[in-house]
């Protein structure tokens, strides 16, 4: 029997796969639990427009991202740290406080586990921080830190 599945089923196969079982697995445990529905013309349809609808819908995402991308690569931020001598901060800039930094100047709302920081900033200076916007698509914005 061919079954359309509506969640991932452990040995089996991911959610919106077509696969094929024994008759009985499919009557006495995928269907009673609607892990997933018998593979019929009408919906194996159905399946292919849910398909296409998410694909549309991600390519809208992906679209959306990239162009948002693009406002934040032109973007920079200025914060100032207390710190010593010779430009080192009293500890070092987090993502949340550049998460704030971009709140605050750009207006932008990011959450600050997005910010992809190579190594931590603890002297002043400028910095290129990313902030990954999509699996696809990850912009840069630059980071300019000042020691009060």
């Amino acid at each position: 029997m061919q079954i359309i599945l509506l969640e991932d089923v452990k040995g089996q196969g991911k959610k919106d796969e077509i696969i094929k079982v024994s008759d009985g697995y499919a009557r006495n445990f995928i269907l009673p639990k609607k892990l997933g529905v018998e593979a019929t013309e009408k919906n194996i349809k159905e399946l292919e427009i849910r398909k296409a609808e998410e694909a549309r819908r991600q390519k809208e995402l992906y679209e959306e991202a990239a162009e948002f991308g693009k406002k934040l690569d032109a973007a920079k931020i200025f914060l100032e740290m207390k710190g010593g001598e010779g430009g080192k901060t009293f500890g070092a800039v987090t993502a949340k406080e550049i998460a704030a930094g971009i709140k605050d100047q750009l207006g932008y709302d990011i959450d600050r586990k997005k910010l992809v920081l190579s190594d931590s900033i603890k002297n002043a200076g400028e910095y290129t921080v990313g902030i990954k916007l999509h699996p696809k698509v990850t912009a840069n914005i630059t980071v300019t830190v000042k020691v009060v």
